[in-house]
């Protein structure tokens, strides 16, 4: 019996040890790629011509979409990969784009850095 004790306490530990070292890699990963996307040279204030449509890419990897008056439009998290940015916003819609030549293109939209 109390072997069979032992034995439980142990695998309770190393589940406790598995899931802290876990913990600890996911918020370093976090944190590093937040001084990445802070260092990115995409984050910032990107708009159409018109001023209408704005991407604010945040350092922290979210970003804030307003479109007219609206503000806070959307926002949701983005990811950047060379230079292709995938969105997802906080309801769960997708959307993606790719920049070339210092311009946003996303949605049938030209968006460029303000």
């Amino acid at each position: 019996m109390a072997d069979r004790s032992f034995r439980a306490t142990l695998a309770l530990a190393a589940c406790a040890a598995a899931f802290v070292a876990g913990v600890t890699a996911f918020g370093h990963d976090i944190r590093e790629q937040e001084k990445m996307m802070t260092e990115h040279p995409y984050a910032g204030m990107w708009v159409t011509d018109d001023n209408h449509i704005r991407h604010e890419l945040l350092p922290n990897g979210r970003y804030v979409e307003a479109r007219g008056t609206r503000e806070k439009a959307y926002e949701g998290r983005y990811w950047v990969t060379g230079d292709h940015i995938d969105y997802k916003d906080d309801t769960g819609f997708t959307a993606d784009g790719d920049f070339r030549d210092g311009v946003l293109y996303h949605g049938g939209m030209v968006l460029r850095r303000r």
